[in-house]
């Protein structure tokens, strides 16, 4: 395939780029209008790269591509899926180009959805059409790429319920994580589930005057900031109570084996500029990042935060809260148990309200299945090196649902780095990757049997 790359070098950039320049934040109702054009865009590559059939389909929510192409009844059908949605771009002031203008300098493609996760399903599309155009694809091939995914896949579930059928496929084949780095590739056998959660905190009916009302009436930001501290004790333990009850303990020679990725701590926090680590005790930097759950705040608000000063006392602050969960805990029942808890740490000076939005669970996949072994084969291949099973801190809710829907499991066949800044300004993705991704997911489907 690298020929075919070298020849269609610039038509793939510029088909690529046509996508990335489409503001498909599915985060935002304004942009309901580009959700479909991205889609339509899409199924026009697909269209044209060989397709039998591709079109955009509507959910409750934002539409899903769905195409397809049958060479054999009789063979193996691979269902690639992908998400064509895009996380917001603020703070737009930290971006060093347009987001939505495409630019390539220092090696690499510099836009929003560049890595994730237009770049990686685009992947997808010419790697098709090579296999397609030389007469080398012997397997049947289904494509799905959604909408929803930032905002956790909530029509998806419900769509592919309703055409399990249009869906049915042999193995779920998805590029929307990342390699441990460009020089140590490795494939992801596992990822953590979310459970995603807002919480508010009213005073008073109105905003005071701190000088009138401050020392005599509680305070909804430093009240919600003391509410907020007592949910990770010293060891770094999340207090919630029974929230660890569900989590599975690895053994220890399962600990060693994810314990042979590489690992330098002062690259580690070189790259993302921070001067220390700290974490729940007892576990590696990589352990707290793929096989623990953790608890983050991902923003607070309240009071007056413009420019020069305004001495208030705000009614209300709210804060929204991460939980990245691993397998066996499910996001229902942790919504209720932090909610119950949170709700019990409040003084009776103010008032609390909880509520979550997205959740989705963690999987693991079997690393000695026919089509992990291909995996594994074609991208030693390309890459030089063996890949490293590996497990991933983010979460793709949607795959689970789709282990339990479509009783298939999902090949995370990733390309990203961590230096794309993916979901941050300046996200990119190499063009070494963008290119190595394509030629192995070629070699994929040869070694697949």
């Amino acid at each position: 395939m690298k020929q075919y790359i070298d020849q269609n070098r610039e038509r793939f950039l510029e088909e690529l780029f046509s996508v990335l320049r489409i503001p498909s934040i599915s985060a935002r109702s304004e942009h309901k209008d580009d959700m479909y054009k991205c889609a339509s865009a899409l199924a026009d590559l697909l269209l044209k790269a060989g397709a039998d059939e591709a079109g955009v389909c509507d959910t409750e929510g934002h539409p899903v591509v769905f195409g397809r192409k049958i060479v054999d009844p009789k063979a193996k059908t691979v269902l690639v899926y992908g998400h064509y949605d895009v996380q917001p771009v603020e703070p737009l002031e930290k971006w060093n180009s347009d987001p939505f203008e495409p630019q390539i300098h220092d090696g690499a493609i510099w836009a929003r959805g560049a890595n994730d996760d237009k770049g990686q399903l685009f992947m997808h599309i010419k790697a098709f059409e090579y296999l397609l155009s030389s007469g080398l694809l012997r397997h049947n091939v289904k494509f799905l790429f959604e909408g929803e995914e930032e905002i956790g896949s909530p029509s998806l579930t419900a769509w592919m319920k309703q055409n399990r059928k249009l869906l049915k496929a042999d193995l779920c084949l998805v590029s929307d994580t990342t390699m441990i780095s460009e020089h140590l590739p490795s494939i992801n056998c596992g990822m953590r589930g979310l459970c995603y959660m807002e919480v508010k905190v009213k005073g008073p009916s109105r905003d005071l005057h701190s000088g009138h009302y401050g020392g005599a009436v509680a305070n909804p930001i430093q009240v919600l900031c003391e509410m907020i501290s007592k949910l990770i004790d010293e060891d770094g333990r999340i207090t919630v109570p029974h929230f660890y009850d569900d989590v599975v303990e690895l053994s220890r020679s399962e600990r060693r084996l994810l314990a042979g990725a590489p690992y330098d701590k002062k690259e580690y926090m070189d790259s993302i500029g921070v001067r220390g680590l700290r974490g729940e005790k007892g576990y590696t930097t990589l352990e707290r990042t793929g096989i623990r759950p953790c608890m983050d705040v991902c923003g607070i608000k309240g009071g007056y935060i413009l420019e020069g000063a305004k001495t208030v006392l705000p009614s209300e602050a709210s804060a929204k809260i991460s939980f990245r969960l691993v397998p066996n805990q499910k996001s229902s029942e942790i919504a209720k148990r932090f909610s119950s808890y949170f709700k019990s740490l409040a003084p009776k000076s103010v008032s609390v309200e909880v509520k979550q939005f997205e959740g989705g669970e963690g999987f693991l996949i079997p690393i000695s299945s026919p089509a992990y072994k291909a995996a594994s084969k074609a991208i030693e291949d390309v890459f030089g090196k063996t890949p490293v099973p590996s497990r991933g801190g983010g979460s793709i809710a949607i795959l689970a649902q789709m282990q339990k829907i479509l009783h298939i499991d999902p090949l995370l066949m990733g390309f990203g780095l961590e230096r794309d800044a993916i979901h941050s300004p300046n996200e990119s993705y190499l063009l070494s990757q963008l290119f190595g991704g394509m030629e192995a997911i070629a070699k994929f489907y040869e070694y697949l049997p």
